[in-house]
Parts: structure tokens; C-alpha cells; sequence
């Protein structure tokens, strides 16, 4: 039985570095990419991709959605089937213009691989995720621990997250020489921080309850008082490990090297919010918290726009449409709140010019 195919693993390399350094696509993104066309190339047990007929992408189609998920042993969801099918028809639409490619493919095949309306709709379909709110942090971080030195860390771990709204994959890189309490400011170095895009900024600590900065402050102190870390030592340093008496692994507190991966970071947000007895809330969820608070606490679009930087975004739009979803209890009390104000408030039109006005700016420049 084949297992591979030669000339398709040097197309294959020759395309994940077009994502990698033409799409400049994270690791994870060509990781995706790379696990559906291999979902392609087993069905049709490693064939040549020049040897390509829409048939076989009409036949993928219906026995991936026919495949079941072993962790739920239900069949694979709507998104999955879209995000792989999304992946191979950029695949195969790159490959069409590819040298000893373009006499055997064409740009339409590629677009057999794909959903119809219906079923793309389900895909993309936007359910109510899990934020907390600033509150619910505040109780999570009283129901945390704070007796041994890893407590003290996981604590500080979720108050720095809201404080600054930084993402996970950059929070385990960063290092204490980029975090300035004083000054209340966290400089995300791309150079050294792992920022998506690899974009630097400054994120200014956002204005959450003072005992959320205090947290964070007292975390720095212990570190550089009671460990003596430097400035080159991680802001939030890995786990200890040593062996017991019964050869097995234990924590025994804090070393001076970076988490090598952001599993660990999410772990403790787990852990963390079943101890309060909340649902589980992952790091990233803090942004959409941060998102919301800007929304209520915002009164001008020059706010808004130094609220959406401070976050990392370029463009205002995105804050809004990725982090400022209004949740479902709040629609319902805004919409009735509405309702009840009288003619002439419902729209203040000097603040709607002047958001268009930032936006435009935003967008083309002055």
C-alpha cells in the first residue's frame, strides 16, 4: 500500500514555502494546510496530483462527510469539512498554474472543492462563545491559590491577560525587560516576542479594577526580589520538574527557561476557572472581554481607535467585528432599552460622522 507519493512531497514543499514566505501564513495555518491535502492524497491512496479529475474531488467530498469524529463519534462538523475543503481548493488552485501542472489542471477545478450555499452558511455560523467578564475574572483570581510560588504565577498569569489583552502565544515569550509597570505599558517586540504577524506594539495596561495591575505588580516584585531574575529572564517562567523518590515527575517550582509551547498557559485558565466554578474561558476569550469593556467605557471614535491599537489592530473594523459582538443578553437589553427613549435620541449623529470620519482615515490615510 503507498504511503506517499515523491512528486507530490516536492510540489507539497515547494507550496508550504509559498505559504510561509509569499502568504507569510503561521506554522499552524500551513500545518492545517498540509493535514487536508494529505486527507486528499489518502483517499486517493497517494496518486500523482497531475493524474487530478473533479470526480475525485466530488468523491472526497461526500466521504469526508461521511467520516466520523473519534473523540465524539459524530460525524465531522460543518466547519471542519470547510476548512479542509477551503485548503485544498487554494491548494490545487496554486498548483493549476505550476509548471508540468497547467496542461493537466485548470483554475475551475479547484473549485470543486467546496460546500454548497446551505451547508457553507452552517459552517460559518457564529454561536455565542464563552467570555467572561471583568467581574468573573475578579472572582476567578480570589478563588486562586497563592501558597507556593507556581500559585503565584498562575495568578498573575490571568490578571496580566486582562490587564494588557495580550495573546497567549506572546505571553510565553515575553521576558520581564518588555513588561514596564511604572510606566504601565508592555512593549510587544516582534524581534523577541511571538506577535501574529510578528508585528511589534506598545499595549498600555488597560482600565480594569486596580487590584487586577496589583496582581501583576506584586508577581514582578517576587521575581525580581525573592528569584533575582534579570531583565532577559521570562516574565512568566516554565514549570520545575524533577523525579521523586518513586521515579516520578513532580513540579517543584519555577525555572529560569520559557514554556516552550502555549498549552501549558491554557491548562491554568482551565484549572483555574473550574476552581470557581465557571465555564472554562481560554486566554484568547480575555480579548473579547477586553473588547466588550471598550465599547461601554469608549465615548468618542478616537477612543475606540487607540482602544483597538492597544489590542494590536491596525484597522478599527476589526475590533469590531472580531472582538465587539454585543452577547445575546445584552442585544436583548439594549434593543428594549431603545425602545423606551424618546424621539430624537436614538441616533446622535455628530458621533456617527465622526466615527465615519476616523474610519475613513483608517482606511485611506489623510
Amino acid at each position: 500500500m503507498r504511503t506517499h507519493s515523491p512528486e507530490n512531497e516536492r510540489i507539497k514543499r515547494a507550496y508550504f514555502t509559498y505559504l510561509k514566505e509569499a502568504r507569510r501564513l503561521s506554522e499552524p495555518s500551513i500545518d492545517a494546510s498540509a493535514a487536508a491535502i494529505s486527507r486528499f492524497e489518502a483517499y486517493t491512496n497517494y496518486r500523482d496530483f497531475k493524474s487530478f479529475h473533479i470526480q475525485k474531488a466530488v468523491g472526497f467530498k461526500r466521504k469526508l462527510a461521511e467520516q466520523i469524529n473519534r473523540r465524539t463519534g459524530q460525524r465531522l462538523s460543518k466547519q471542519t469539512l470547510c476548512a479542509t475543503l477551503s485548503a485544498l481548493r487554494a491548494f490545487f488552485h496554486w498548483l493549476a498554474g505550476q509548471s508540468g501542472y497547467r496542461s493537466r489542471l485548470t483554475y475551475a477545478d479547484a473549485d470543486y472543492f467546496n460546500l454548497s450555499d446551505k451547508e457553507t452558511r452552517i459552517a460559518k455560523a457564529s454561536s455565542e462563545k464563552v467570555v467572561p467578564t471583568v467581574e468573573q475574572v475578579l472572582h476567578v483570581l480570589s478563588c486562586m491559590p497563592t501558597l507556593a510560588e507556581i500559585d503565584l504565577r498562575n495568578r498573575a498569569l490571568i490578571a496580566f491577560t486582562l490587564l494588557t489583552g495580550a495573546r497567549d502565544g506572546a505571553i510565553v515569550s515575553l521576558k520581564l525587560k518588555h513588561l514596564d509597570i511604572a510606566e504601565g505599558k508592555l512593549v510587544q517586540d516582534a524581534r523577541e516576542v511571538k506577535t501574529k504577524f510578528s508585528k511589534s506594539f506598545t499595549t498600555w495596561f488597560f482600565p480594569v479594577p486596580p487590584e487586577v495591575r496589583q496582581v501583576v505588580a506584586e508577581w514582578v516584585a517576587f521575581l525580581e526580589k525573592h528569584k533575582l531574575f534579570g531583565l532577559t529572564d521570562p516574565l512568566f517562567p516554565a514549570t520545575r520538574v524533577e523525579l521523586d523518590e518513586h521515579h516520578a515527575f513532580r513540579a517543584v517550582g519555577l525555572s529560569r527557561a520559557h514554556w516552550s509551547n502555549a498549552t501549558p498557559v491554557r491548562t491554568i485558565f482551565k484549572k483555574a476557572f473550574e476552581r470557581a466554578g465557571l465555564p472554562y474561558a481560554n486566554p484568547h476569550s480575555f480579548r473579547k472581554t477586553l473588547g466588550q469593556l471598550g465599547q461601554e467605557v469608549c465615548r468618542t471614535p478616537a477612543e475606540f481607535k487607540a482602544w483597538s491599537q492597544n489590542l494590536g489592530h491596525e484597522e478599527v473594523m476589526t475590533t469590531f467585528s472580531s472582538y465587539g459582538q454585543v452577547p445575546d443578553a445584552r442585544q436583548r437589553d439594549l434593543i428594549r432599552g431603545l425602545a423606551r427613549k424618546p424621539e430624537g435620541a436614538m441616533k446622535n449623529e455628530r458621533l456617527v460622522s465622526e466615527l465615519l470620519r476616523v474610519l475613513e482615515t483608517s482606511k485611506y490615510g489623510d
